[in-house]
């Protein structure tokens, strides 16, 4: 098939509106009928999985909303803490499922609806998973029998389902077209190794293997995010992502705060709070948000909570959150393009940033460095720019 036509464009007034290539399409609709952002979601998260995968060796995954991920992630096993913050029962996990549940739990308000990409088979455990979250779709490169049925059943039998073909190679070029005009480029098709790690001109300069791999995972992350961005990684996930910033500072501010509330989640204080029977998930997620962020005295004042929670939660001082955050550690730090200035690392540091991985060549790398050394930070230059538009 080389044309599919589709619901709408961005927009339901923008009809009609397909999607076409000279030779075959290179994934195949299993179920549903996909949108216009659909497929922009698909297509932008295959390429980030696939090159994790390559890059890792090991099963990755994607959960992508308005074409930037909400969260990357390989599929390393879950400790009971993890599993009680995403909320998975299951013992016996796949690493693909594991990969999946990571990249949806990194920061679950913004995984709401979101598209999921494999970089393996879809198995029954990672079906399952699925089944009992709000998703628009997802896109593998082949489905189990089981998985298929039970991916089916969602959205009353229109879930979208898209099967890619691993082995497709995309033109050396491509183009879009916005206002008539016609805009033509070489693919991004750089490759993310750890040879873009070399040049390291802060005192510290001891990377770890698992901080290698993390700050691949956090610049193949970037490479499919819209820029500005700047990705938090953690123990083979991003933690927190910041996309599409006008402003880098505000794009490690944004990052930051949510992989600070993703740590906040393993706390004490959120594990032990007890939500009503039968709470719908998206619920359930945004009081947890509320509860660890700014605006906790509204969900707690008068009788706000008594939909939420069957015993009134004690609140999360400012002081607490400070001190628990305080333990994160040995995260690791990518960013698109260069830091300008060191309030970044300044950012970065309150958020347990102990390696980072930008491209360098600001006017203000001297204060950059400086301030990297001041924290013990180990830094590379990678010498290439990530933007993605």
């Amino acid at each position: 098939m080389k044309e599919i036509e589709l619901k709408y464009g961005c927009n339901p007034n923008q009809k009609p509106a397909k999607v076409f290539t000279e030779e075959n399409l290179p994934f195949e609709v299993l179920n549903g009928r996909p949108g216009y952002i659909n497929l922009l979601d698909a297509m932008n998260s295959w390429q980030l999985v696939k090159e994790m995968k390559e890059a890792t060796g090991i099963e990755s995954a994607a959960s992508f909303k308005h074409v930037s991920p909400a969260g990357a992630a390989i599929g390393l096993p879950l400790d009971e803490t993890l599993k009680k913050i995403y909320f998975v029962n299951e013992k016996n996990l796949s690493p693909v499922a594991n990969a999946y549940i990571r990249a949806r739990g990194a920061d679950r308000m913004s995984s709401y609806g979101d598209f999921a990409a494999l970089s393996d088979e879809c198995d029954a455990a990672t079906a399952n998973y699925l089944k009992y979250e709000v998703s628009d779709g997802i896109i593998a490169p082949s489905y189990s029998e089981e998985a298929l049925e039970i991916l089916k059943s969602k959205r009353k039998g229109n879930y979208l389902i898209l099967k890619m073909n691993p082995n497709y190679q995309p033109p050396k070029f491509e183009k879009k077209e916005v206002y008539g005009v016609t805009f033509e480029q070489l693919r991004n098709d750089i490759k993310i190794t750890e040879d873009l790690l070399k040049d390291i001109p802060t005192v510290n300069k001891n990377f770890t293997e698992s901080a290698k791999r993390d700050l691949l995972i956090a610049l193949i992350t970037l490479k499919y995010t819209q820029s500005n961005s700047v990705c938090y990684v953690k123990d083979g996930q991003a933690i927190g992502i910041g996309a599409g910033q006008q402003s880098r500072v505000h794009c490690t501010r944004l990052a930051g705060s949510k992989a600070d509330t993703w740590y906040l989640r393993q706390s004490p204080k959120v594990l032990n709070l007890q939500f009503v029977d039968n709470i719908k998930r998206p619920d359930r997620d945004n009081a947890i948000d509320v509860y660890v962020g700014n605006e906790s005295d509204d969900l707690l004042s008068g009788d706000n909570w008594k939909r939420i929670f069957k015993v009134k939660p004690e609140k999360f001082s400012d002081e607490e959150k400070r001190e628990w955050i305080s333990k994160l550690e040995n995260v690791a730090l990518g960013s698109d393009a260069f830091f300008p200035f060191g309030d970044n690392i300044e950012r970065a540091h309150k958020s347990g940033v102990k390696y980072v991985a930008q491209s360098g060549g600001s006017i203000r790398d001297d204060n950059v460095i400086e301030t990297c050394d001041k924290y013990e930070i180990a830094m590379a230059m990678t010498h290439i720019r990530l933007f993605h538009h």
